[in-house]
């Protein structure tokens, strides 16, 4: 699959930077914005509605929130709560979705208190009764939005947080800034557990393991594993590889993902970009590593387009990939192999993705298809990727099929060889 025109599922005034799905409610949370120059692009965080028209999905506007002079980077979602790294600091929202009884209760309780507040004020002047009208007008929001904390998590002359991301139980914050520390707190008190020099220089990716181990990578050209603040280790992909020189390559983002039918094991992704730009660009690289013992499993090239971002699906069969260049791409994690790809399918930049996950809601969403997945870029465009569910064949009727060669194949000697039974 090449080059061709992609369904745009939601356009927005301003550059997006960050995607998450509700599992819930099936809501898509997107942020972005023009930062504090004064171009006149505004910054907020959108709420929209996804559902099903004529077969195919739409997603509409429930809600815009304002977030003043701060673009919203980067975000991480627990439950019905929202860590948006914002400049150099991580604000964390409550959200609530009203639900349609609930805002036409809230609409008939502004209706009555407007008619009564009208019988009281009935010689007041036309001009008074025009201006008391304008209660009936509906401005309860469809989401309601509050902020809880706001914490400061980078400390460079940049003031810009990077990554940000919630444990397995969600009871500890891990966020990384251009500074190079990393930084984990109790949540959702919002406490500072710990705050460590990572990398010398920015922290390009971060991740949490189910075993609370951490897993950063920076543009120090180094992938560590943490416990705590310790380090335990660090990680070299292209050790099997010799070569590639350690410097030819830094690593650019890394996630950890379940394995199929294998409840105690666990991956670790991560992928890795050329560090210089060149006119004959070399192939970026995924490596799939054990996320018990982290060693490498497999690496395989991923194309020549310098790779943005990665997601991996909570069902961790799938993998998705940005580019710079706009291109998005679906991978099977189990042998890294691409199964779905189109080219430029943004103008520029890649700067986020998200899968549907796992819940039935977003299983109902994504209709008759493997699986789905969100793209958000600078271009302001949010994308929806569907992967079709692939053809399969059952074991029984496979073995019947090879049971039934195996007879002609026999038959057909018998014919040709009459004493060959």
């Amino acid at each position: 699959m090449g080059r061709r025109r992609h369904p745009i599922l939601y356009s927005a005034p301003f550059p997006l930077y960050s995607v998450r799905i509700d599992p819930i409610r099936g809501i898509i949370i997107t942020a972005g914005g023009g930062g504090a120059s004064k171009t006149g692009i505004k910054n907020a965080v959108l709420f929209l509605e996804l559902e099903q028209i004529s077969g195919r999905l739409s997603a509409s506007l429930l809600h815009s929130l304002d977030t003043e002079t701060r673009a919203t980077m980067n975000m991480a979602v627990a439950g019905d709560v929202i860590a948006a790294g914002q400049d150099s600091n991580c604000h964390i929202l409550r959200y609530q979705v009203h639900s349609q009884d609930e805002r036409r209760d809230k609409m008939k309780q502004e209706k009555a208190g407007t008619n009564d507040r009208t019988s009281r004020n009935r010689r007041c002047s036309k001009a008074n009764i025009e201006g008391g009208s304008e209660g009936t007008k509906n401005e309860t929001p469809d989401v309601s939005i509050e902020l809880l904390h706001t914490v400061q998590t980078d400390t460079s002359t940049d003031t810009l947080q990077k990554a940000v991301y919630f444990n397995q139980d969600c009871t500890k914050l891990l966020t990384g800034g251009v500074d190079g520390y990393l930084r984990v707190w109790e949540f959702p008190g919002m406490k500072k557990l710990l705050d460590f020099k990572a990398h010398n220089g920015e922290i390009e990716d971060i991740a949490f393991s189910p075993g609370n181990q951490v897993v950063s990578v920076g543009q120090d050209f180094r992938c560590c594993v943490w416990e705590a603040d310790q380090l335990l280790l660090e990680l070299h992909w292209n050790e099997n590889l010799p070569n590639i020189p350690d410097k030819m390559y830094r690593y650019r983002a890394c996630r950890f993902g379940k394995v199929a039918d294998q409840k105690e094991a666990l991956c670790l992704y991560t992928v890795q970009i050329p560090y210089k730009r060149e006119r004959r660009p070399p192939p970026c690289y995924i490596t799939k590593w054990d996320g018990l013992r982290f060693l490498p499993l497999v690496t395989q090239p991923c194309g020549n387009e310098v790779i943005s971002c990665l997601t991996v699906s909570d069902c961790g069969k799938f993998l998705g990939l940005g580019t710079v260049t706009g291109s998005v791409a679906i991978y099977i994690s189990f042998s890294l192999q691409r199964l779905y790809y189109v080219e430029e399918a943004h103008g520029i930049v890649v700067t986020d993705l998200a899968f549907f996950p796992g819940s039935q809601r977003c299983r109902t969403l994504r209709g008759n298809n493997e699986t789905a997945l969100l793209s958000v870029a600078v271009d302001s465009r949010c994308k929806l990727h569907l992967l079709p569910n692939r053809r399969t064949f059952p074991v029984w009727l496979m073995l019947l099929l090879c049971f039934i060669c195996v007879i002609l194949v026999l038959l057909l000697l018998q014919q040709i060889f009459p004493d060959f039974l």
